[in-house]
C-alpha cells in the first residue's frame, strides 16, 4: 500500500466514523477528516495522533486496551463532529452573506463583504479543549443515564425480580436493548441521519478495500459490502450482551455475601465495572475480526451486521469519494489519487 506502517494482513488497522456531510478515519499515527463543502469541494483536515497505548505499554494489555481504546475514540469522535459542524456553520453563514450581498448591492467605492479569512478569531486552543472536555463528559454522563441507569431502574420497579440475578439483568438487558433500537429507529427516519448512515456506508467500504488490499478509488469500494464486523454498531450490541453476563455473576456474589440487594447496590457496583465490560467487548471484536470465517466467529458478529441494516444505507459515489479520501490522507497517500478542488489542513 505504499506505506510500511500498516499490514493489511491485520485486523483493527483501520477504521473510521461517520460525521456530517464526511467521513473521519483513523490510522497508526494519524487521524484524517474529509468533509464535503456545499460549493462541492472537499476539505480535509489531518490530525497526528499517538495513541494512550503507544506512549504506556501497560495501556496495550488485554482489557485495559479496550477501555483505553473507547475513551480516545469518543474524544475524536466528538471532536471531528464538532469540526465537521463547524465547517456546515460556516457554508450557512456564507450562502446567507451572499444572499444579502445580492439582494443589497453595495455603493461604489465600498470594501465589499469581509471574507472569510479575514474574519477575527477569537476562539482559543484552552477554550476548545475545555468545551472538547465538557462535551465528552456531558455525553458519557448523558449516555450513562439513559442505557445504564434507567434500565435498572425499570426492571427494579416493574418487575418483581431484584434477587434473581440472571433473570434481572437479562430484563435489564432486555429494556437497554429496546431503548436502543427504539432511539435507533426513530432517528432512522430523519434525512440527515440517512445522509449520516450513508456516509458510514462509505466508511465501511472504504475500509474494506484496504483490508482486501485492492486500490483505493471509487471503483473498488463500490464492489464493496457496507456491513463491516467490526462497526461501532456491533460493538455496542456485545457490549450489551457481556454486560448482561458479567452483571448477573456479580450480582450473584453480592447475594451470596451481602443478602437482599438494592437499586442502589446496584447503581454503585455495576457502573465501576462499565470499563471492564468494554474491554472484554473489544476482545470479543478482536477475536472474532481475526475468525470471521468460522462459526463462533460468525456468531458473534452476525446479530452487528443485522442491525447495520439500519445504522448504514448505500453510499453514491460522491460519499465514497469523501471516505476514500479521508482514507487516503490518513494512510499518508494522498498524491496516489487526487481529488479535484480538495484543500487539505495539516492541524498539527
Amino acid at each position: 500500500m505504499g506505506n510500511n506502517r500498516f499490514d493489511i494482513t491485520r485486523p483493527m488497522q483501520v477504521g473510521g466514523q461517520a460525521v456530517l456531510e464526511g467521513v473521519m478515519m483513523r490510522a497508526p499515527g494519524m487521524v484524517a477528516t474529509a468533509v464535503r463543502r456545499a460549493d462541492g469541494s472537499i476539505v480535509i483536515r489531518k490530525d497526528p495522533f499517538v495513541s494512550v497505548a503507544e506512549r504506556y505499554p501497560i495501556c496495550k494489555r488485554p482489557l485495559v486496551r479496550g477501555a483505553v481504546g473507547l475513551v480516545e475514540m469518543l474524544i475524536i469522535g466528538v471532536r471531528t463532529l464538532n469540526y465537521s459542524g463547524e465547517i456546515a456553520m460556516e457554508d450557512l453563514e456564507r450562502g446567507e452573506r451572499q444572499r444579502r450581498d445580492a439582494a443589497e448591492p453595495q455603493p461604489e467605492g465600498s470594501p465589499g463583504p469581509v471574507s472569510d479569512r479575514a474574519r477575527p478569531t477569537t476562539a482559543s486552543s484552552s477554550r476548545d479543549k475545555a468545551k472538547l472536555g465538557l462535551t465528552v463528559l456531558v455525553a458519557l454522563l448523558a449516555g450513562a443515564g439513559l442505557f445504564f441507569a434507567a434500565p435498572l431502574f425499570a426492571a427494579t420497579a416493574l418487575f418483581n425480580v431484584e434477587q434473581e440475578p440472571l433473570l434481572f439483568n437479562l430484563v435489564a438487558g432486555g429494556v437497554r436493548m429496546l431503548i436502543f433500537l427504539a432511539y435507533l429507529g426513530s432517528i432512522s427516519f430523519l434525512r440527515d441521519v440517512q445522509r449520516l448512515f450513508q456516509y458510514h456506508g462509505a466508511e465501511h467500504k472504504a475500509v474494506f478495500a484496504y483490508e482486501k488490499g485492492e486500490p483505493l478509488d471509487v471503483a473498488s469500494a463500490t464492489r464493496q459490502v457496507r456491513f463491516h464486523p467490526r462497526c461501532g454498531t456491533s460493538f455496542l450490541l456485545i457490549v450489551m450482551l457481556v454486560s448482561i453476563l458479567l452483571f448477573a455473576m456479580l450480582d450473584a456474589m453480592l447475594i451470596l455475601w451481602l443478602g437482599p440487594i438494592s437499586l442502589v447496590t446496584r447503581l454503585v457496583t455495576h457502573l465501576p465495572l462499565l470499563p471492564l465490560v468494554g474491554g472484554l467487548s473489544y476482545e470479543l471484536i478482536r477475536i472474532s475480526a481475526r475468525h470471521s470465517s468460522t462459526v463462533i466467529g460468525r456468531m458473534i458478529v452476525a446479530p452487528g451486521l443485522w442491525l447495520q441494516k439500519i445504522t448504514t444505507k448505500e453510499p453514491d459515489e460522491s460519499q465514497l469519494e469523501i471516505a476514500l479520501a479521508a482514507l487516503r490522507a490518513a494512510l499518508g497517500q494522498e498524491d496516489a489519487a487526487p481529488v479535484s478542488q480538495q484543500q487539505i489542513a495539516a492541524i498539527g
